[in-house]
């Protein structure tokens, strides 16, 4: 299983993300250092374990204000061979351009999606990109006509809860189980309130791919021993 850290920005601060109410979202209190800095929580994280990913949720741009093209340029400087997968509110196919001398892979949220055809013209030019079905309760975030053609999907999936994500109370099971049934093809992802080893391997033995991991981090709950684990 691949473990991702998540680091969520908002006003050039790391914040920490909970149940995806972003107005009450607050500069994050790490136990890995004593900084909300991108940077510094970016290296914080690879100190705790040499990740090969890092998914970076720009939550200025998912919210239509100024992205942080600097904080995350100065991330790849740093961490050249690092794949960032990011999040970054993609509607149209112009909103990939401030990033494009970042070699970072775009991660498209069905909440951002005005429409499937938005999808479609992002996707057109056979961009490599993660999917993000996005779910705020019960109710799926996004247009439906995308959730209901798996075959549109690409080869890497993120199933994301968004009341979960920080929640403490574990990933949302039999949603990502439905999404498992769904896919034609590729890897699924969970994203949303792991809390330990033991919701890994749970996610694992229902065949999912790789995780979406903060709090858990940042708090200790999941060591660099867990992951080195849970990845053989």
């Amino acid at each position: 299983m691949n473990i991702i850290p998540v680091i969520d920005l908002l006003e050039h601060n790391v914040v920490h993300a909970k149940r995806g109410e972003r107005q009450h979202y607050r500069p994050i209190e790490s136990g890995l250092c004593n900084s909300s800095e991108p940077l510094a929580i970016s290296r914080a994280l690879l100190e705790l374990y040499p990740f090969d990913t890092l998914y970076i949720a720009d939550l200025n741009a998912i919210q239509g204000k100024a992205a942080h093209v600097d904080e995350i340029a100065l991330i790849r400087q740093h961490y050249p061979q690092l794949q960032i997968w990011l999040d970054a509110g993609f509607k149209h196919t112009c909103d990939l351009l401030p990033w494009s001398g970042l070699e970072v892979t775009p991660v498209i949220g069905s909440e951002s999606l005005p429409d499937i055809g938005a999808y479609q013209e992002l996707i057109s030019d056979g961009v490599t990109h993660v999917l993000s079905l996005d779910f705020r309760g019960d109710r799926y975030q996004g247009p439906e006509a995308l959730l209901n053609t798996p075959r549109l999907w690409p080869q890497k999936v993120i199933g994301m809860t968004l009341a979960n994500v920080g929640s403490n109370e574990g990933p949302d099971h039999a949603r990502l189980q439905q999404l498992t049934g769904m896919a034609q093809h590729g890897n699924l992802y969970a994203a949303g309130g792991v809390r330990d080893i033991n919701d890994l391997q749970r996610l694992q033995e229902q065949g999912i791919a790789g995780a979406l991991v903060a709090s858990a981090l940042h708090s200790g709950q999941i060591s660099s021993h867990d992951i080195a684990r849970i990845s053989q």
